[in-house]
């Protein structure tokens, strides 16, 4: 009898064995998010020279733009659970800022960007002080009247705004080069992204980055374990809301021109249909919602009435077919059947 429940257990797998599995799985995950990352980053650095039309480095520039906003705003839904109706105003506030002073008071247009970042992340920091202590609907409607007030506000200041009919910007000087034209602005925001997303892969990996995601979990239980809540949720605010305003001030001076629908409730959406479409919570998955939110107006240009129902059929078929968004969805369908089949991949 011994000798038969030997057998038998030798052709179960142990507990060992599974979690050995789970381990070299996870490292060939992460070996494979890499190889595409690299891949994604050579066809993006090749397609310049692949494309003869600028109207498509264009549309990518635009892409790049929403992508690092989607990836900021996904970090504080992603991790805090905070969700915010009004990132818009911050792109705004970035873009307005920078182009009043460099463009009203003639100063350097470096040092207007760096201004503007720096008043976005004020304004930033005193939403959060008074509207982070409200979670779920309370807090996304907070913010949505930050947009509104601040839509009502660039619509009625015309001395400085420009009023509804929004205002020129200079353009971006670099080195004594002024940066204009699609494909002199690509490289530029391509490498902003990139340095987005690595700063954002190690903001997730590190300390910091597991106490965001224990306050996303378990809020109480990570105040029970020492986790300062209310300033860990400040400062994610504030971190997106700075690339929030970083990137709206460099859509200003790349588009040479800036109106109030910048802080529009719909540009909130567009940003937050990124989030949630490519994956709450994956970095990956808001540069590809990035892309698809962004390219779905192009592609729908010849039917541009059918437009809204189209966004809101793909809102709603993700959704529902992919509650936690399309990136995470397919890597844990992709998990499961690597942990059903081990053989797949190897």
């Amino acid at each position: 009898m011994g000798v038969m429940e030997s057998m038998a257990l030798a052709g179960k797998p142990s507990k060992g064995r599974a979690g050995e599995g789970a381990a070299r799985g996870a490292r060939h995950g992460a070996a494979r998010t890499a190889w595409f990352a690299a891949l994604a980053l050579l066809a993006a650095v090749a397609f310049p020279l692949l494309v003869p039309n600028p109207f498509y480095l264009a549309v990518a520039n635009l892409v790049f733009i929403n992508a690092a906003v989607a990836v900021s705003l996904t970090l504080m839904i992603g991790t805090t659970g905070q969700l915010s109706l009004g990132h818009a105003a911050f792109f705004a506030s970035g873009a307005y800022l920078s182009a009043y002073l460099s463009t009203m008071q003639n100063w350097p247009v470096l040092l207007a960007i760096v201004c503007a970042v720096g008043g976005t992340v004020l304004l930033a920091w005193l939403v959060g002080r008074l509207f982070l202590k409200l979670s779920g609907y309370y807090l996304a409607v907070a913010t949505l009247g930050v947009g509104f007030l601040l839509g009502i506000v660039l619509r009625n200041e015309p001395q400085w705004s420009g009023g509804p009919d929004g205002m020129s910007v200079n353009p971006l000087t670099l080195a004594g080069h002024t940066l204009q034209g699609d494909a002199a602005w690509y490289g530029v925001l391509l490498l902003v992204l990139v340095l987005t997303v690595l700063a954002s892969v190690n903001l997730l990996r590190s300390p910091a980055g597991r106490a965001l995601r224990a306050l996303h979990d378990a809020e109480i239980a990570a105040t029970t374990m020492g986790v300062d809540v209310q300033s860990y949720k400040v400062r994610i605010f504030v971190f997106s809301a700075a690339i929030a305003g970083f990137m709206g001030a460099l859509y200003a001076h790349y588009s040479g021109f800036v109106t109030p629908d910048a802080a529009s409730f719909l540009h909130s959406v567009q940003f937050l249909m990124m989030a949630v479409v490519g994956g709450i919570g994956s970095i990956a998955g808001a540069v590809l919602g990035a892309g698809i939110v962004t390219l779905l107006p192009h592609l729908l240009a010849k039917a541009a009435e059918y437009e809204t129902l189209v966004v809101g059929g793909i809102l709603f078929a993700v959704v529902l077919l992919m509650p936690r968004g399309i990136v995470p969805t397919l890597r844990e369908r992709w998990l499961a059947r690597r942990t059903a089949h081990p053989e797949i991949g190897t």
